[in-house]
């Protein structure tokens, strides 16, 4: 705490106690406790908590990205800015709606279109730059990717979002005030247009580097800190998408600090500013300041972020893997679908994310949870309108939670059949409305009753938060097996930062 704070708020507290005991040198000041009302009886948050639009976003879970634009005709990953605009030439029209329909198969709920890469080529008819898709003499090329791509998020009812990198490598006013000004907060402004529910706003490659500008052919570096301006940003986009993330320069979710789709065992959304995403983001900070969720972004094909001739898809087996290791390490997934020259998605692509999609569909069919009864060791009283019920664990509605008492951080929820089981998948969910609480739990089984045995083999137990995924026997990958048969499952949670509050618990 400031030290001149700190002295100006015990001068005031001692001139009132001195004001108070004026001409009463016998009078003893008596501070009542003031009590806060709870008439629901709900548990006290452990901050930090998410926001709204941070709680809304983290239940997308899975969704893509849709890596699409001059870099597909110029076969790089990343271009210079000096291309040709007659370059981008698809041999069809671009079709966003088969790009949503595709991924929607494999079970995501939403993604998000690169309509503007560090080449600064723009696939919508933006006011800023004369680099864009619009001015190619192809006729394929005149698509408002952003507008269909909204439209058609909208018709599906799946979430969507836009990349905008904030870098230029083709305008000649990138470094100067002028380019955050007339360019890139005018962008974004513009792609927030396309639809007030927006869930995300994707930023990347924010620090500069090499490029055309405008023929300057030179290095530009900036400070992304300062030089986006990005409380105006935040400010100005969520007053026309109130739900919008701003990911990556807008410091509302953070990198998982790879690309290969896995995040830590032990993931906590808590985060501090200033920590260095690339050496701590599959992680977080047990106790850190600020609710920083983590995104994990991995390409589903084999050559580039972009499409490139010949490029391959992920095994259906190797893709829920990745799931499991990101989706079930509470992270979010952001998956890359590349569309072709066509400007569709390959048949491979979605042939395999349609075998992926059966698989996740089918090794989650069944919640068994919903078939046992639930005893928990310890039972928080009702509130006025708000129950804390076992039976909220298996509802399958995000509002509602099962919770132990105050003092309570050690405690079991115990599954019990009438006739055996065959178990593979234990999925947990705290309430993390509240805050994520869970330290260390562990899962058990037994064919009786009153014998148990441990289930998960090495996998970390330790905290939860918005979703773990556990395999019971212990491997990510070849995780389906053979399954354990069981009368009984019991979660015991050894530890946490205070009472626990899950809203959901899943046995497959």
């Amino acid at each position: 705490m400031n030290n001149r704070f700190l002295h100006g708020v015990l001068t005031a507290l001692a001139l009132m106690a001195s004001a108070a005991s004026f001409g009463q040198s016998n009078s003893v000041i008596t501070i009542q406790p003031q009590s806060v009302p709870n008439p629901e009886n709900e548990p006290r948050p452990v901050f930090p908590v998410p926001t709204e639009r941070q709680w809304k976003w983290q239940q997308t879970e899975f969704y893509a990205f849709f890596h699409y634009g001059m870099n597909t005709y110029t076969g790089k990953e990343w271009g210079k800015g000096d291309e040709n605009v007659n370059t981008f030439a698809p041999t069809g029209k671009p079709d966003p709606k088969q790009w949503l329909e595709v991924v929607k198969e494999a079970g995501m709920k939403g993604g998000i279109a690169v309509v503007k890469h560090h080449d600064g080529f723009c696939l919508w008819p933006t006011e800023t730059t004369q680099h864009k898709s619009m001015n190619s003499s192809s006729e394929n090329a005149h698509v408002n990717i952003a507008e269909r791509f909204a439209s058609a998020a909208q018709e599906l009812q799946m979430k969507y979002g836009f990349y905008v990198s904030p870098w230029d490598r083709n305008s000649g006013l990138y470094g100067t005030d002028r380019y955050v000004k007339e360019v890139f907060l005018k962008q974004c402004a513009e792609l927030a247009k396309y639809g007030s529910d927006q869930f995300e706003m994707w930023f990347d490659g924010a620090n500069g580097g090499d490029g055309y500008y405008g023929g300057q052919n030179k290095k530009i570096s900036i400070d992304r800190a300062t030089y986006y301006d990005v409380p105006n940003l935040r400010d100005s986009i969520h007053k026309l998408s109130p739900n919008i993330i701003l990911w990556g320069v807008g410091g509302e979710a953070r990198w998982i600090g790879n690309e290969d789709g896995w995040a830590g065992e032990t993931n906590w959304c808590n985060e501090n500013r200033g920590i260095a995403p690339e050496s701590n983001g599959m992680y977080g900070t047990e106790n850190g300041w600020f609710w920083l969720p983590g995104e994990s972004d991995a390409k589903f094909t084999d050559k580039g972020w972009f499409w490139h001739p010949g490029c391959k898809p992920m095994s259906a087996e190797r893709t829920f893997q990745m799931y499991l290791e990101t989706v079930g390490r509470n992270a979010t997934l952001i998956l890359n679908c590349p569309p072709d020259k066509s400007g569709k998605i390959p048949e491979d692509q979605a042939m395999r994310l349609k075998e992926f999609g059966e698989m996740l569909r089918s090794r989650f069919k069944t919640n068994l949870a919903k078939t046992a009864t639930i005893e928990a060791s310890s039972k928080r009283a009702n509130g006025a309108t708000r129950s804390y019920e076992t039976n909220n664990l298996v509802d399958e509605s995000a509002d509602t939670y099962w919770a132990a008492k105050d003092e309570v951080k050690d405690v079991t929820l115990t599954f019990n059949w009438n006739s055996p089981q065959t178990l593979r998948y234990v999925t947990l969910q705290e309430y993390v409305r509240l805050g994520q609480r869970v330290k260390a739990f562990s899962i058990e089984y037994s064919t009786d009753g009153n014998t148990w045995k441990p289930l998960g083999g090495r996998i970390k137990q330790t905290t939860i938060g918005y979703k773990r995924i556990i395999p019971l026997n212990g491997s990510t990958s070849w995780s389906y097996g053979s399954g354990y048969n069981a009368k009984a499952l019991r979660i015991h949670i050894k530890d946490a930062k205070a009472c626990p509050a899950l809203s959901e618990i899943a046995i497959y």
